[in-house]
């Protein structure tokens, strides 16, 4: 029986790797040598999957709608990247399908989007994954959590080859396999990973490995992201709101960007977009990130005659600050939401630090009465 079971397990490990070779010698060229031409966007779970729970919310409709605004920024920034979805909408779709849409595009990265959820209430963070060997019990518990939607398919063991997404003995599979494109999805997960701490201000819990089943027939870079947990009160309500999904949303363009630049730099392509352009918290170009005639509401902390440091005043109490002009002054703000009900749930913990902040609200780019506003919202 051990022997049968070795010898599946060796016949498996050989489809999966011929496969990522037949994929990477039949484009005629390796992943380095052509411009950074598509992106996938895989928002996790959909449909009759819900995905982890939160209290209030379902993984399926926070990472869509972190995934949709993904897309929508990258488009809108980088006018010459194809990005596909392999859903825009609340519909169940496979593993496998999910795989396939990547390669059919022939895509240079695979960005598959999740939230983590943990019988641990105190837990939080965010974490980027590649596939690889599961290194630690609770990396294997997140792809076994992952990986449990083929249950929700039709012949799901003939699909996956006899893949059972509960036994630990499945994933042997993962220890033996042999992934040619390794490298560059630790180069992307990396790159997330550091927008997340570094211009998110999320705690970091690193890049890790482990065997996710929606990576494995992938014949590109891919990455999967777990964005927060909503196993935790405050992640789930950070990752449920306005705000906390465009700072999520805006990591990860940020760091699709950025690999895309370092992949067209190392292939010396010229008339690559500027890198000074960002929809990071800190810029004046916050508008960016809404549609026209979308109002949006934010949180003013301070106000100067002169432009204040990085490090210094608003921008060593937040980790999200805007800065706009009105008359001589300089307006300094924190907090975005596109509804008054958002922007006041961040108030409280903001009058912590400054006790005289109160809400602002614009319209294309310019400062409107919040009354007005809230009104335009109804």
């Amino acid at each position: 029986m051990v022997i049968k079971r070795v010898s599946y397990i060796r016949q498996l490990v050989l489809i999966c790797i011929g496969f990522a070779l037949f994929s990477f010698i039949a484009s005629g060229e390796g992943v380095d040598q052509n411009r950074f031409k598509t992106v996938v966007i895989d928002p996790g779970h959909g449909g009759k999957d819900p995905g982890a729970r939160g209290r209030t919310v379902k993984e399926k409709d926070v990472v869509l709608s972190i995934g949709l605004k993904v897309g929508e920024y990258l488009k809108r920034e980088l006018s010459d990247l194809n990005v596909v979805f392999t859903r825009e909408e609340d519909v169940f779709v496979p593993l496998d399908e999910r795989a396939a849409i990547a390669n059919e595009a022939k895509a240079d990265l695979f960005v598959s989007i999740h939230a983590n959820s943990i019988s641990n209430p105190n837990i939080y963070g965010a974490e980027t994954f590649v596939l690889g060997l599961h290194r630690s019990a609770e990396n294997l518990e997140v792809a076994k959590r992952e990986n449990s939607v083929i249950t929700l398919e039709e012949d799901y063991t003939t699909k996956y080859e006899g893949f059972d997404p509960t036994s630990t003995e499945s994933y042997i599979i993962f220890e033996l396999m042999q992934n040619v494109y390794l490298d560059q999805s630790i180069s992307a997960a990396s790159i997330i990973q550091d927008q997340f701490e570094n211009r998110v201000g999320r705690f970091n819990r690193g890049v890790k490995q482990a065997g996710f089943l929606v990576l494995r027939k992938t014949a590109m870079p891919g990455v999967l992201v777990e964005v927060g947990f909503l196993s935790n009160a405050n992640e789930e309500k950070f990752l449920a709101s306005e705000m906390g999904q465009v700072y999520i949303a805006s990591a990860i363009f940020r760091a699709i960007r950025e690999y895309k630049f370092n992949y067209d730099d190392r292939n010396h392509i010229a008339g690559r977009p500027s890198r000074d352009k960002d929809l990071t918290p800190g810029d004046v170009q916050v508008d960016d990130l809404f549609d026209e005639d979308q109002v949006q509401f934010r949180i003013q902390v301070a106000s100067s005659g002169m432009l204040i440091d990085d490090g210094t005043g608003p921008f060593e109490l937040f980790d999200d600050v805007w800065v706009y002009e009105e008359g001589d002054l300089y307006r300094y703000t924190t907090g975005l939401a596109g509804s008054y009900e958002d922007i006041q749930e961040s108030l409280s913990d903001v009058r912590e630090k400054i006790p005289g902040s109160f809400i602002v609200a614009f319209k294309n780019g310019e400062r409107i009465p919040v009354e007005s506003a809230r009104e335009i919202n109804n």
